[in-house]
């Protein structure tokens, strides 16, 4: 039987395209919300731009709520059903979710759409982290991760100028239903590439497969798959270290994911083209900063670091970047041309670090706890976002300056919380 050389590798790269889908789905109702001229709150009569914000963000938290739920929901799932038929699950759902946008009318019915696709989006995560431990030696795991993340880079990149094409040729209802039949496409390879975990997949070489399964670290290749009870996990404090650290850390990307097309609008008065021309800008330096973070952990191993130092110096790396950005954002950020310049700058910081944070559950637990651990740093850090997006209407009225100190000041605590109660960051002992 024929063999595909780097099967490992086409896995990863298919669920990247599953992320920049997902992400493409999630930006559209940002991009058309609010903007001069034509916006969906326009539509549904919203004529006051303090009025459309304080109504976007109840639709944002009805779905990041969802979200939180999602991510932990979703990890239990994965870790049941197993990845390929999880992914399946995930995409399906939040594909369906946003067909259902082109016949929204209301608020109401926006949040109602919003809340499934939450759910569906939610599992992209916890079973990338999960697909990784399956299918990559640990070594390999934060490039595989920042492979992953970058999908999220990339299809925020794509996504102001195509949806703004979208939403100028056909209108905002076509453009949730074109944009919603992607990730049905996506299933069919997905179906026919994945077959399996890589002990039995029959289109591994045997090469690839020894290479992947002797990478996995000892316990990971010893120890019975025993599942362990959120409590189990939560008994560690290996596994806090990336609850506290996501929940101060996700924010920062979540506010320009949610907030950086209202920025624009409210505060250059652009309308969806001018949104679409500058809103991907940051999200290239995403998209480096998710490949250059797991490459560099990934080199450091290679040269003998212990797993805990390489994780935490790139953790530091990208975190440091993220802090000097946001304080440059805050002093300097005076046009749109150093805004996205400057944030490009904060989001390859956050890429870089926050890869190296989502690998750390593959790298203290075997793979029956990875995509828990994983779903519940999602949840915590989504509830942080949460709280920020009911703050923001109301401490955004002048400016977005207090937002952008207030995640300034996450950053530190996020790295802290890594180093306290990260310790070694070596696998726990399960039994």
């Amino acid at each position: 039987m024929k063999k595909i050389s780097g099967l490992r590798w086409w896995i990863i790269a298919l669920i990247a395209l599953g992320t920049v889908i997902n992400y493409i789905d999630r930006s559209a109702l940002g991009v058309m919300w609010w903007a001069e001229g034509d916006c969906i709150a326009k539509d549904l009569g919203y004529t006051s731009q303090d009025v459309a914000k304080e109504q976007y963000a109840i639709i944002l938290n009805v779905f990041m709520v969802f979200y939180a739920i999602g991510q932990s929901l979703m990890g239990r799932i994965f870790d049941r059903v197993g990845t390929r038929i999880g992914f399946v699950l995930s995409i399906a759902v939040w594909s369906v979710a946003t067909m259902l946008h082109s016949v929204a009318r209301s608020v109401l019915s926006f949040s109602i759409f919003r809340a499934i696709l939450a759910v569906g989006e939610a599992g992209n995560w916890p079973g990338a982290v999960k697909s990784n431990a399956e299918w990559f030696p640990q070594k390999e795991r934060a490039v595989a991760q920042g492979i992953f993340n970058a999908g999220a880079s990339v299809g925020s990149v794509i996504s102001p100028p195509l949806i703004a094409i979208f939403f100028v040729l056909f209108g905002w209802k076509v453009t949730f239903f074109a944009l919603g039949a992607l990730g049905f496409i996506w299933i069919i390879p997905w179906l026919i590439l994945n077959k399996t975990a890589p002990e039995k997949h029959p289109w591994i070489s045997e090469e690839e497969r020894k290479y992947i399964l002797e990478g996995r670290p000892t316990e990971q290749k010893t120890q019975d798959d025993e599942k362990l009870s959120v409590a189990q996990i939560l008994s560690h404090k290996e596994s806090w270290s990336v609850l506290i650290a996501r929940f101060f850390h996700e924010p920062i990307w979540w506010l320009f994911v949610g907030w950086m097309p209202i920025y624009l609008a409210a505060t250059y008065g652009f309308n969806v083209k001018e949104i679409g021309a500058f809103a991907w800008v940051p999200y290239v330096g995403a998209a480096f900063g998710s490949v250059a973070g797991g490459w560099y952990s990934g080199r450091l191993l290679d040269k003998g670091m212990v797993i805990g130092k390489a994780r935490k110096t790139a953790i530091t790396i990208g975190s440091t970047l993220m802090f000097l950005g946001m304080v440059t954002t805050i002093f300097y950020a005076d046009t749109p041309e150093k805004f996205v310049a400057i944030v490009a700058i904060v989001l390859f910081g956050f890429q870089f670090s926050i890869g190296n944070v989502q690998t750390i559950p593959s790298d203290i637990f075997k793979g029956s706890s990875v995509g828990s651990l994983a779903g519940m740093g999602g949840t915590v850090g989504v509830f942080s976002v949460i709280v920020l997006n009911f703050l923001v209407p109301v401490i955004t009225r002048a400016s977005f300056t207090p937002a952008f100190i207030i995640i300034a000041l996450f950053v530190p605590l996020g790295v802290l919380a890594v180093f306290v109660l990260g310790g070694k960051l070596l696998p726990v002992d399960s039994k």
